[in-house]
């Protein structure tokens, strides 16, 4: 049986943090200018300094995404970029473009390359090729079958890995080469700035008949043709280690620490618990079921693992997201007996039951006893997110714990 990495999203130095408290064995990030998540936070070259240092201290790996389809003017600007990243002490590169390869290998002799999606990996033939060019990993496209993955794994070095997305928001463009944003919206999603007009609602309007919109039903909450339900294989952990995958990736470069936290501890737990036991990877499926379904999501599928999509997997569906928690923060500093420090995400009130989610599985449920601003001012309520507070929940707590409430609307 090969190892098994849990990758784990970061969209900021915060979220890096999270993935690392609970389980992720690396983490994927991008600097401020080429990957694919252009609008996420993202991370400056001393955010990055910061996020390796704190994920090797704890022995997680740290990957950088520099995965777009570059034109002729990104060249000379990615060669000063890889030039600022020789400081950042990275553990790979993850690239699409065979220029930006080339680059990297000139300049970064001593990294890891790793393959992204967005370079179309659908057979063992590129699998070799790029082993043989020097890549170590290559990440499977997404329109692959466990059967293509695990015969992919029997025509490719036993020391070349394989990284495979298992969970997260999909794309309906072939391994996410879409054209619909450039040319709709003049926003390049293969430069990383996609608008995501596959969410956008779509009437059919005939030609004689000009100004009227007739809409394509699908559902009671609107008409969404080329939308993708999310990903989620956690019920599938044995077959993906069967089929030798090395890598479990879990998607989300805009996600909040909610997200990353809830998703990471629930694949942690589950591949743990296989690899300790089958037995009880098993008893605990509806466990592992019920902690998944506690992050936002969009309806889950298992995507073209099992085959291409018929209507009982059906991956088009409904733009609306389910959630069931709201984000409130990270637990800061301890500053007094059971007070400490928060930057709030979302509004709660003193009285208000929320949650302690913890990174062994544990949902705690505590009542807030007191809000005080950072001047000691006592507040009912905080409404204004990124607020600096003091909390009292009345328990102790963790550095980095995750505070959230059940959303009312869907609770």
């Amino acid at each position: 049986m090969r190892n098994v990495e849990l990758l784990i999203p970061a969209s900021s130095l915060e979220v890096l943090k999270t993935a690392v408290k609970y389980g992720a064995d690396a983490v994927y990030i991008g600097g401020e200018v080429f990957g694919l998540r252009a609008k996420a936070k993202n991370f400056s070259l001393e955010e990055m300094r910061e996020g390796v240092k704190f994920a090797h201290e704890h022995n997680v790996k740290v990957y950088v995404t520099a995965n777009i389809l570059a034109h002729n003017a990104d060249l000379e600007p990615v060669r000063a970029y890889f030039e600022d990243l020789k400081t950042v002490n990275m553990d790979a590169l993850i690239i699409a473009d065979p220029a930006i390869f080339t680059i990297a290998k000139e300049m970064l002799p001593d990294t890891e390359i790793h393959i992204s999606t967005q370079a179309n990996n659908t057979n063992y033939g590129t699998y070799n090729f790029w082993y043989n060019l020097g890549a170590k990993r290559v990440v499977t496209a997404r329109e692959l079958s466990m059967k293509e993955i695990k015969e992919i794994r029997e025509h490719i070095p036993d020391d070349m890995e394989i990284e495979t997305f298992v969970h997260g928001a999909m794309c309906i463009s072939y391994s996410g080469r879409c054209l619909l944003s450039s040319f709709m919206a003049g926003r390049d999603a293969n430069k990383g700035a996609c608008t995501h007009p596959c969410r956008w609602k779509y009437a059919v309007m005939e030609e004689s008949r000009e100004g009227q919109y007739m809409p394509v039903y699908e559902n009671e909450r609107g008409t969404y043709i080329f939308n993708s339900k999310d990903l989620c294989m956690i019920e599938h952990i044995p077959e993906l280690i069967d089929a030798g995958i090395d890598s479990f990736k879990i998607e989300g470069r805009m996600k909040t620490a909610l997200y990353v936290g809830t998703v990471a501890r629930t694949y942690r737990m589950a591949i743990d618990d296989y690899l300790e036991s089958p037995d009880k990877y098993y008893a605990n499926l509806d466990k592992y079921r019920e902690l998944i379904s506690q992050c936002t999501f969009r309806q889950y599928t298992t995507g073209f693992f099992f085959g291409k999509p018929d209507e009982t997997t059906q991956i088009y569906d409904k733009n609306v997201y389910e959630r069931n928690y709201v984000y409130l923060g990270l637990v800061g500093e301890k500053v007094g007996e059971h007070k400490y420090t928060i930057t709030q995400k979302n509004k709660f009130c003193v009285g208000d039951t929320i949650e302690v989610m913890k990174k062994d599985g544990r949902d705690i449920e505590v009542k807030v006893i007191s809000i005080q601003d950072e001047e000691g001012n006592e507040m009912e309520s905080c409404p204004h997110p990124q607020q600096k507070l003091f909390i009292d929940l009345g328990i102790e707590l963790e550095l980095g714990d995750i505070l959230r409430k059940k959303d009312v609307v869907t609770a």
